[in-house]
């Protein structure tokens, strides 16, 4: 289908870019809505797509961390596909997409964290008060490639009230490349912008997509029901990633949605190598992870 993308996919994102690639999808296709869920430190929107009539809300959301920035790359070519086999009634891998729209709405944030993409993809803030704050937490390298958090250093997926004060003990005590969890769960707008999303249209399912490692993980602390086993083999299968269930880690959105809600999550971590993965491995990625998109049509 990529004779019929209209999005500019073949290079990491800019906000900037990323803004109008929805914008042009907006005005190209009526099958959805766009909604401002919240905005970042900076003031930048967080934008959720809204697609389809189902009864079964299912959510995706891409770019938690500032250097996976190629979820946000993977998950705008689906809604592009999506859109397109919507508009010409073409099926994608055989499935009619009319029937997955009429089973499933999508709640899908491509882009959790548009400050931290930014710094990697555009460069330092052209805002003085920025730039010098994270050249500050960077100690003053302009190397931002291992750059996870957002604008002032936090830790989004570390931000969840899911055994928060663990993760805290742990890691970093202040503002940092990666892994500070902040001062307390839920400080900073992003992290909230996608928890207040989430309570106010109680999902049946969550997916937060992650690099690397081509793994799914979907428990968490042995609260998951057990049909969260069920679809995250189907997801392996058609896939090839490996399901785990537990790992040592606590506060991300995955382990507070199935801690309060108790329905599935899961964190898949597309794509093998060291952050952030370069564009070239997008074609691969994306074909991994559209079986996973549309598996949740019959899982």
């Amino acid at each position: 289908m990529r004779h019929n993308r209209i999005i500019h996919d073949e290079r990491l994102y800019t906000f900037r870019q990323f803004e109008e690639d929805l914008f042009t999808l907006q005005a190209t296709y009526p099958q959805f809505a766009l909604n401002t869920i919240g905005h970042s430190i900076m003031g930048r929107p967080i934008y959720e797509v809204v697609i389809g009539n189902g009864d079964q809300h299912i959510h995706i959301n891409g770019s938690f961390h500032a250097h996976e920035s190629i979820t946000t790359n993977v998950i705008m070519r689906f809604i592009n596909d999506y859109l397109h086999a919507l508009s010409t009634n073409e099926p994608i891998r055989g499935h009619n997409m009319h029937h997955y729209f009429n089973e499933i709405t999508l709640s899908i944030v491509p882009m959790v964290n548009p400050d931290g993409v930014d710094l990697l993809n555009n460069g330092l803030p052209e805002n003085e008060r920025f730039r010098e704050l994270v050249l500050d937490i960077n100690n003053q390298s302009t190397n931002f490639d291992q750059w996870k958090a957002n604008i002032r250093g936090v830790d989004l997926n570390n931000q969840f009230p899911a055994n928060w004060e663990l993760e805290q003990q742990r890691k970093p005590k202040q503002p940092s490349p990666r892994d500070f969890p902040g001062y307390g769960p839920l400080t900073e707008p992003e992290a909230l912008a996608i928890y207040d999303l989430t309570l106010i249209k109680g999902f049946d399912r969550v997916l937060a997509l992650h690099t690397q490692g081509e793994i799914i993980f979907w428990g968490y602390e042995g609260l998951e029901p057990p049909i969260s086993r069920d679809i995250a083999q189907e997801y392996s299968r058609v896939s090839g990633y490996r399901p785990i269930q537990y790992v040592d880690s606590h506060a991300g959105y995955k382990d507070w949605f199935i801690q309060d809600f108790r329905r599935p999550g899961f964190t898949l971590e597309l794509g093998q190598g060291v952050n952030p993965l370069p564009i070239t491995d997008l074609d691969e990625m994306y074909e991994e992870t559209l079986g996973i998109f549309l598996a949740n049509i019959y899982v």
